[in-house]
């Protein structure tokens, strides 16, 4: 619903593609969702694909879960947002991960994981900002903390 409002200011429409007949988000922020000029909702639905060339998104292929039909749904840009559950299932059981799935990090103020040279970024471990510009604070973060800690590993 945040993403839905924020992207609202600066864009002439926003339609949320939302896989259920209702939100989960807070009453206030879904309410604001539904009333506000710029935003419409498609309801019982999921992307099933961006369309469009190199230069250009065209469309998005949109499935009802509730009939099964598809429709095209002009855009020029997109937005992904799914949830709070990072997708960090990659990882298995090689670090730990709190019980909302984010990879714990040994270290305030640092991305180390408990494995040595393992770094970890954005929202596979930010369960607060998530996305939005802290993903490539972060990233960049995780880039200095590796490259720091293969100079310091290279000779052994």
């Amino acid at each position: 619903m945040e993403d839905a409002l924020v992207l609202a200011r600066t864009s002439s429409s926003v339609t949320v593609i939302h896989r259920r007949d209702s939100f989960r988000a807070s009453k206030v922020l879904a309410d604001r969702v539904l009333s506000h000029p710029k935003i419409s909702v498609v309801w019982n639905s999921v992307v099933e694909e961006f369309v469009g060339s190199a230069e250009q998104l065209t469309h998005v292929v949109v499935k009802n879960s509730a009939d099964g039909s598809s429709s095209n749904i002009p855009c020029v840009a997109g937005f992904v947002a799914i949830g709070h559950i990072p997708n960090t299932d990659f990882v298995g059981q090689l670090v730990g991960r709190d019980s909302q799935g984010y990879i714990t990090l040994a270290e305030p103020h640092s991305t180390k994981t408990s494995v040595p040279g393992l770094f970890a970024c954005g929202d596979a471990a930010d369960k607060v900002y998530r996305q939005a510009i802290t993903s490539a604070g972060s990233g960049a973060m995780a880039a200095l903390d590796a490259e720091r800690w293969i100079s310091e590993h290279k000779s052994k």
